[in-house]
């Protein structure tokens, strides 16, 4: 009986391959497939056989079957391949040059992009130039370079990410003064844009991550007149001619005097509303001028050179241009949401 079964397995081979070789379409390859492997096919029947066959006659059957369903498997492979080379071959020599040209899809600006491209716009009609560093940086660059004392709270792991190895996430974008400066003879006029961490708990107008750009002017007798002139100049560029600032003293370790610059309120333009919480001002930096400390710390002689700085948040000035009222809104990828921009 072995002997039957295993000359009908051979038969049965030589039955699909013709039929393999001779199929023109993917729909005669899967009737051959069911016919032979399939739950109903030939190949699950002669494999229910296989208990009525002596013992002594198993192992022979056994080989036999097996290399007939390896077979009946390779041969429809095969023949699949060969269809599928045969429609890359027509598709190839086929090109219709009547058809339409197929246009690429344009994606949008991100409105966080957007924002820094225009800040980055202004700053280079005055003569600034962009400097990038590394998000991952060290407690030298990020701290100690720009004079925050060992006290400084957002020294504590509570507050900044760090790894292992003792470098952390950039806290703020400064660190690319402290390398620039590190590099570059005075006088320095730079701009650096760029993504910063901190371990803030998520709510509307707080991010783990966030983008900052923040300026830096080394000079010859630089002051806050200075200064006051290149935000004033970048406000009225930004929000409007009509912006007004105003500075409030206030403490950075790597500043002094430090200031923090308001803008006039753009949504009620000066006069008081729930943007602004009735002040009439947002607040939009921090500046002031570079702590001798951080001059040294560079190799500058701060008898000789002095300078400006400033940083603000641009998801703050996306906010506050676009009238968005959660940040979270900026980076939930939602269509809906970036379409609008």
């Amino acid at each position: 009986m072995s002997n039957e079964l295993i000359d009908k397995l051979n038969s049965k081979i030589e039955y699909a391959e013709k039929a393999l070789n001779a199929a023109t379409c993917d729909a005669e390859i899967e009737n051959m497939r069911v016919e032979m492997i399939g739950r109903n096919g030939f190949i699950p029947a002669i494999s229910a056989e296989m208990k009525n066959i002596p013992p002594q006659d198993k192992p022979e059957f056994g080989k036999a079957f097996n290399v007939a369903k390896n077979k009946i498997e390779a041969l429809l492979e095969e023949a699949k391949e060969r269809l599928k080379a045969q429609d890359r071959k027509k598709s190839e020599k086929f090109f219709d040059v009547t058809l339409p040209g197929r246009k690429w899809a344009l994606g949008g600006k991100h409105p966080v992009s957007k924002v820094i491209d225009d800040c980055v716009a202004i700053f280079r009609r005055m003569g600034f130039i962009v400097a990038e560093g590394p998000e991952v940086e060290t407690v030298y660059h990020n701290f100690d370079a720009l004079n925050t004392p060992s006290d400084h709270p957002s020294r504590d792991p509570q507050d900044t990410f760090y790894f292992g190895d003792g470098r952390l996430l950039r806290t703020q974008t400064s660190t690319v003064q402290i390398r620039y400066m590190e590099k570059n003879e005075p006088p320095v006029r730079i701009i650096s844009p760029g993504r910063c961490f901190r371990r803030d708990t998520p709510d509307a107008t707080h991010s783990m991550n966030f983008h900052q750009i923040e300026g830096l002017y080394i000079d010859k007798n630089v002051s806050m007149a200075d200064l006051k002139s290149t935000l004033l100049y970048f406000g009225r560029e930004l929000m409007g001619e009509d912006t007004q600032i105003r500075m409030r003293p206030h403490f950075f370790p790597f500043t002094e005097p430090s200031v923090e610059c308001d803008f006039s309120c753009i949504m009620c333009e000066g006069k008081g509303c729930r943007v602004c919480k009735y002040s009439g001002w947002l607040e939009i930096a921090g500046a002031g001028m570079v702590n001798p400390n951080v001059l040294k710390n560079v190799g500058y002689d701060p008898e000789k050179w002095s300078g400006y700085a400033f940083g603000m948040g641009i998801e703050r000035i996306a906010m506050i241009r676009y009238r968005i009222n959660d940040i979270r809104f900026l980076y939930e990828n939602d269509m809906r949401f970036l379409e609008q921009f």
